[in-house]
């Protein structure tokens, strides 16, 4: 099946009290490039979201995003001070020795001052976020693949109406290239008293005439050869594979033995299905662009 480059995909995994978000956005281009962006605490795993992606794509431009945000109930606990707690008591019992002040120092006097008492969120080692991530990363990919398959189809659809429509004017040109030749000859013929000079055959010239007559009459090679082409593109319809590239290499070949057969065949009717062929091709050529 074909697929195409573009495409989105977008995946979330929770984990932790965390919520992961992962879209990817896809577009034309030559190779595979992935290009990430994610929270500075999370670059660590940048490598390992890349390689997931390069496992399931072949072509194209990925721009991925890895948000994060806190969800559900936080996992936290009080952090004491003990150190800066005995400080305050210290200092605070010294004061009021210093002043003369009477009363007990409290436990509430202490524990309200800054820095005694402290709220943490319990400590996560960012690798056990991975089977999240990778669970948000997992299912934008198949969206993104998704999306690229069913616009993959509408390619296909095109694609084979075009290339039938190719081999369909291929057969024109395969029939009338007999003709083409026979008509040739006949102009032949008819210029064979231009070779008699003073009642003798000027033999050079008539080889030379020959030998352009035979140069350009035959296109068959061409025309087998297009034809070969055609039924390649057609395997690489069934390949199941990433095509692309392969595509864009034959479409080159059709357009040489076309041009070939344009140049070799005088014939207006051959010109003309040339053209319908060229036509075709160039819009197989830029639908191709956006084959994987």
């Amino acid at each position: 099946m074909l697929k195409s480059m573009t495409g989105y995909g977008r995946g979330e995994a929770s984990t932790n009290g965390k919520k992961f978000t992962v879209e990817l956005k896809a577009v034309n281009h030559r190779f595979l490039e992935v290009v990430l962006r994610m929270p500075r605490s999370l670059m660590s795993m940048e490598d390992q979201i890349k390689r997931l992606i390069q496992s399931r794509l072949a072509r194209g431009r990925v721009d991925g995003f890895l948000g994060v945000e806190d969800c559900g109930e936080k996992t936290a606990f009080v952090k004491v001070d003990k150190a800066l707690a005995a400080a305050y008591y210290n200092a605070m019992k010294e004061l009021q020795e210093n002043l003369g002040a009477e009363g007990k120092i409290k436990l509430k006097d202490i524990v309200v001052q800054p820095g005694v008492l402290a709220l943490e969120e319990n400590p996560v080692a960012i690798e056990e976020y991975w089977l999240a991530i990778k669970e948000a990363v997992e299912d934008a990919i198949e969206k993104l693949i998704q999306m690229r398959a069913i616009e993959g189809e509408q390619l296909f659809k095109d694609l084979r109406e075009r290339v039938g429509l190719i081999a369909r004017l291929n057969e024109k040109i395969m029939e009338r290239s007999p003709v083409v030749v026979e008509e040739y000859r006949e102009r032949l013929d008819n210029r064979l008293n231009d070779f008699i000079k003073d009642g003798s055959l000027d033999v050079a010239r008539l080889a030379a005439e020959a030998a352009l007559f035979a140069e350009r009459s035959n296109i068959t090679e061409e025309t087998v050869r297009l034809d070969s082409h055609i039924s390649q593109v057609y395997t690489c319809f069934e390949s199941g594979e990433a095509i692309g590239r392969k595509l864009d290499f034959i479409i080159q070949e059709m357009n040489r033995e076309i041009n070939t057969i344009a140049s070799k065949a005088n014939d207006m009717e051959i010109s003309r299905l040339v053209v319908e062929v060229k036509s075709e091709l160039e819009k197989i050529r830029e639908q191709v662009q956006n084959i994987e």
